[in-house]
């Protein structure tokens, strides 16, 4: 046999072989009411891999169930909406002042900055009416 032909034979095709391969399989039988709250159980959970989820139940590992509230997730989508409209805010901000110095004079600059600086004060005591709302929001009706 030439060299080639012996490492041609040498590889194998497929998937390799597990070190310490599952191999030894249980079956359970549920009445209707518990297979229920079973699925129940690995629909909170998110886990797609049924096998997966008994291993973890067995075995004493984290499962973690995540319950999504629409209205919740709904809040921080029109919040994170509103966060980026602020972030805008602060990029004109920083236009419009630079503006103000190159394009007037500097009595006439200070008169629109002082508007600007009111401006600015409401969008402060804004930012923290919100936030105090969040922390309302999040206390009387996020679970924890």
């Amino acid at each position: 046999m030439t060299d080639e032909n012996k490492s041609k034979k040498n590889q194998t095709a497929g998937r390799k072989p597990k070190r310490d391969p599952s191999k030894y399989r249980y079956t359970v039988n549920l009445n209707e009411e518990e297979n229920d709250r079973f699925r129940l159980f690995l629909e909170q959970s998110g886990v797609e891999n049924i096998s997966r989820f008994i291993h973890h139940i067995l075995f004493g590992k984290e499962i973690k169930i995540v319950k999504v509230d629409k209205a919740t997730m709904d809040y921080y989508i029109r919040l994170t909406n509103f966060y980026h409209q602020f972030q805008a805010i602060g990029n004109n901000y920083n236009q419009t002042v630079k503006a103000l110095k190159t394009n007037f004079s500097e009595k006439r600059a200070l008169a629109l900055l002082y508007k600007l600086e009111k401006a600015t004060l409401e969008l402060i005591l804004l930012s923290k009416q919100i936030m105090a709302l969040t922390r309302e929001y999040e206390e009387k009706w996020l679970q924890k």
